[in-house]
């Protein structure tokens, strides 16, 4: 019997493991505690222990699973609330109070729980992998599509309607003679891809109600972004904006590693927002994943796994989910550790060397896809990665390996937070690799002069950066005319536009329309206010018009009366600058 040899922390050794498979899910110790076997040599295995070694013992027996690490996939995911490991915090609580005992086991999908099944298919229907055979009402905004499991088809011998538990059998196919019983649900191994017809150009944006991601740096459906900044620069209700606001059907909320508080502050918002598309609450699409800083280490790094297995499952059944991974660093540290522990050659910074290829690995689950089964649809999984680089350092491993696989960078800014602008991202580094792709889509359904304005403003405040230096050296009274109304247009820009309030009941959602006739108005008044200049208007006089202050108030002004305030300030703003329309 295989026995424990040696305790590192969260790494123990086991001999008599002869046979043994890696990522083989084990039972370690007395307690059973949940182990993971991630280096095999000769017949003595590495083992990282995803719950607190403390106490255990050479000596102690070690039991093989047989199965790799995995998650169940069915009704009842939603509105949960896991561990790393997809173990419901809730029913841990119940079982065994306010601390989680080690080696507890609880059920990941309540199996005794019936739910109603609609079939979609019928006897002597021909049905292949992926195909949608019934639905369940999963929550009062999400329909659960019972699918049929990787590597199974044949012709349907029966299927039945009514209530059923997640492990009962719903359908029954035959394939040359043999049959398959399915039930509604899925076993997957997180480590391995869900599997896809072909994946997609990214050529949609997924709108996320953020003035300053939409306009300048958008991320499409499907898309990788990362969010690296130093503490208290804003990732975290960067990422709560994100989860609330962006158009994905389903949303996995990953706290990986973060502080407590933080993840509390998630876990007693979220069930209290409510969702502005149904006006229920946000969980009823959601689905969080609490493995903070004080949790066993080694969970972190299976807790992004079993996230992005949950957004795979959902992106399958068709809907378009989104991944929030707050943050990959405490990911990446857990690994380091582990690493440490294996006594790896460490590669820079003390990372493994393969930490390059495990962010890609991750981040490469993202896309838009056409899924499986014989009905073309289409789902896609969007990857939001948090990350924390000590001091702020963006040129440490872990953000520069991101920043080689994801697609938009938008990077936090301390003194942006300091100075309370939220989102605090810099708009001179920061960038978005899908904007060309994306051009199409925001000329044909915003405006044809969508992508100009953008451009036009972003070199406003590229200049706004150049003349900052002047002024810093010689004062902004020895500026000429013109630049003064390029800085008094870019503060506009800053402080009008790009600057948004979280929990301001109007100012937290921008949609597209209203953050398109936002830039117009303020990129109009520059335009006219170097007319009114030039006619011989002085750029204090312009900078203390009543319509100056119109534009600082609109982001206020509700959705449904947008269109009207706007007219109201455009006539505004041309009688004050002497100009007539046009």
């Amino acid at each position: 019997m295989a026995k424990i040899i040696r305790i590192a922390g969260p790494l123990v050794e086991a001999d008599g493991m002869m046979g043994n498979k890696m990522h083989e899910v084990v039972k370690v110790g007395d307690e059973g505690l949940i182990g993971e076997i991630i280096r095999l040599e000769k017949d003595v295995a590495s083992i990282q222990v995803y719950e607190d070694t403390t106490g255990l013992k050479p000596g102690e027996p070690v039991q093989a699973t047989g199965m790799p690490l995995s998650v169940e996939l069915g009704p009842g995911i939603l509105k949960s609330i896991y561990d790393g490991i997809q173990r419901p915090l809730n029913l841990i609580k119940d079982k065994a109070g306010d601390y989680i005992t080690r080696g507890i086991t609880v059920p990941s999908i309540d199996k005794k729980k019936k739910w109603e099944f609609t079939p979609r298919i019928k006897v002597g229907d021909k049905v292949v992998a992926g195909d949608i055979i019934g639905e369940i009402k999963e929550t009062e905004v999400i329909t659960n599509r019972v699918m049929v499991p990787h590597g199974v088809k044949g012709t349907v011998e029966s299927i039945e309607e009514g209530k059923f538990r997640v492990a009962d059998t719903i359908c029954i196919l035959k394939e040359n003679g043999k049959t398959h019983e399915l039930s509604s649900m899925q076993i997957w191994p997180v480590r391995k891809p869900r599997p896809f017809k072909k994946k997609l150009e990214s050529n949609i944006p997924l709108i996320t109600g953020q003035r300053i991601f939409d306009t300048f740096f958008p991320i499409a459906k499907g898309g990788t972004a990362a969010i690296p900044g130093p503490f208290g620069s804003g990732k975290t209700v960067s990422q709560h904006q994100l989860a609330k606001w962006a158009d994905a059907e389903i949303i996995i909320y990953v706290g990986c590693g973060e502080r407590g508080n933080e993840m509390t502050e998630v876990l007693e918002e979220f069930p209290k927002l409510f969702d502005p598309k149904n006006n229920l609450p946000l969980m009823e699409r959601t689905c969080l994943i609490a493995n903070t800083s004080n949790m066993p280490v080694a969970a972190r790094e299976a807790s992004v796994y079993t996230g992005i297995t949950l957004a795979e499952y959902y992106r399958d059944m068709g809907y378009d989910t989104a991944l929030m991974a707050d943050s990959t660093s405490r990911w990446a540290e857990a690994m380091r550790e582990i690493s440490g522990r294996l006594e790896e050659m460490p590669g820079e910074e003390g990372y493994p060397a393969y930490l390059a290829s495990r962010l890609a690995e991750f981040y490469e689950r993202s896309g838009r896809v056409i899924t499986l089964g014989s009905e073309e649809r289409l789902g896609s999984v969007s990857v939001i990665g948090a990350v924390s680089p000590p001091g702020g350092d963006l040129s440490e491993p872990v953000t520069q390996n991101t920043l080689r696989v994801t697609h938009v960078f938008w990077a936090l800014d301390a003194k942006l937070a300091d100075r309370r602008h939220f989102p605090a991202i810099n708009w001179l580094t920061s960038y978005s690799l899908y904007t060309d792709a994306l051009r199409e889509w925001f000329n044909e359904n915003v405006s044809e002069d969508w992508m100009s304005l953008k451009a036009k403003a972003m070199a406003i405040l590229q200049k706004e950066s150049e003349l900052r230096e002047i002024v810093q050296l010689v004062g902004p009274d020895a500026l000429p005319d013109r630049e003064k109304v390029v800085l008094d247009t870019a503060r506009m820009l800053r402080e009008d536009f790009l600057q948004q309030n979280a929990y301001h009941d109007v100012d937290t959602y921008c949609s597209l329309q209203k953050q398109y006739k936002m830039l117009n108005l303020i990129l109009r008044f520059y335009e006219k206010a170097i007319v009114a200049l030039e006619a011989g208007m002085e750029p204090e006089e312009i900078s203390k018009l009543d319509v100056v202050d119109d534009i600082a108030k609109m982001k206020f002004i509700a959705e449904e009366k947008f269109d009207k305030e706007f007219k109201r300030i455009t006539k505004k703003m041309d009688d004050q600058l002497k100009i007539s329309k046009g």
